[in-house]
């Protein structure tokens, strides 16, 4: 249970940026934003899991 809650609290801290209203955010405006924060997300989560089948704690 809590390699579940490490792997999704980094997703809720991002997830938790783009909800807010900000007056400026560059991302917003160019043409892939979206698509690089879900890859972000993606390779977050993958690093995440290696790490931990890599010592073993998965």
């Amino acid at each position: 249970l809590t390699i579940i809650s490490t792997i999704f609290i980094p997703l809720t801290f991002i997830t938790g940026l783009y909800g807010m209203n900000f007056q400026n955010m560059p991302e917003l405006q160019f043409k892939y934003g979206y698509y690089i924060v879900l890859s972000v997300m993606a390779l977050l989560v993958i690093f995440m899991l290696s790490c931990f089948k890599r010592k073993k704690w998965f």
